[in-house]
């Protein structure tokens, strides 16, 4: 089958960034989120990454009008929906919503429709069993920013179809990712190694072992990461690593994946990293600075 309409559900930091790359990759894309103000500020956040491209001579403004011409911003589910031949949903990972709105797709897109969840750390089976076509549902775990990250995390649980699958490797790689292909457990691979690797990295940073700055360089430069752990879990979001951590500590019944106290005050305290203007590190200025944690 053939990907012609894409629908993303939820117009946050990764649903933008999933239906700027949708539009890009040719389809006919609709983004719809429940909050009007919500989904205008994923609009004007795809809006200013293509001017950015155009400033820096990296893409064109015939590019921009193009891709443009194929994204619609739609705050009615069935509208944006109804014909759609993949569904990626992007919402927060709260259990409850996701079942919410898998139940809502199963009823309103048509029945050759895949759905797919952007969840980083949640069941896909959990998630597949509040539909009726459990063998279309597929973990799509993209990472942020989603335009220039490559890598597409596919996660089939035991009922996912191989057409499924295929159909999801192809998205993948219209998007310009790389796939790979996990079993639905807990963490996945991805966010089992990156969680654990950036609590780790917080607790050396409240027992004084080193700044966040050499813990992160370290890390970039002893192991060639691109990002420290530090500045990474900060791009992502401090409460989101936090959610991720307790999914695991819980699935697995193991406290070795309890978050570190120093996290869950940062997020208790509302630091919960590039969002809000400051987290581990102070990104008031755009970029990371060393800042106090007392």
């Amino acid at each position: 089958m053939a990907i012609e309409r894409v629908a993303v559900i939820g117009a946050g930091t990764m649903g933008a960034g999933i239906a700027q790359v949708c539009a890009q990759a040719g389809w006919t894309t609709r983004l719809y989120d429940a909050f009007p103000e919500g989904l205008e500020r994923g609009m004007q956040r795809i809006d200013a990454f293509w001017d950015k491209g155009i400033a820096r001579g990296k893409t064109t403004a015939e590019e921009k009008a193009q891709w443009s011409s194929n994204l619609e911003a739609v705050s009615d589910l069935e509208k944006a929906v109804s014909d759609a031949d993949l569904v990626i949903e992007a919402v927060p990972e709260i259990p409850d919503l996701k079942h919410s709105i898998f139940s809502q797709l199963d009823t309103l897109a048509p029945s050759h429709c895949v759905l797919g969840t952007n969840t980083s750390s949640l069941s896909i089976a959990d998630i597949a069993a509040a539909t009726s076509r459990p063998e279309r549902v597929i973990g799509m775990h993209f990472f942020n920013p989603v335009p220039i990250m490559k890598l597409l995390e596919l996660v089939r649980h035991d009922s996912t179809s191989n057409a499924t699958i295929a159909l999801a490797q192809e998205a993948g790689n219209a998007m310009g990712k790389t796939t790979i292909l996990v079993k639905d457990i807990p963490g996945f691979a991805t966010s089992r190694l990156g969680v654990v690797l950036g609590n780790e990295a917080i607790r050396m940073l409240a027992d004084g072992v080193a700044s966040a700055k050499d813990i992160d360089t370290a890390m970039v430069l002893g192991y060639k990461h691109p990002m420290g752990p530090l500045a990474l879990t900060d791009l992502v979001g401090l409460d989101v690593r936090r959610d991720i951590l307790k999914n695991l500590q819980a699935s697995f019944d193991d406290d070795a994946y309890a978050p570190h106290p120093l996290l869950e005050r940062l997020v208790a305290e509302g630091r919960l990293g590039k969002k809000t203007g400051k987290g581990i590190y102070d990104w008031s200025s755009g970029e990371a600075k060393e800042t106090s944690l007392d």
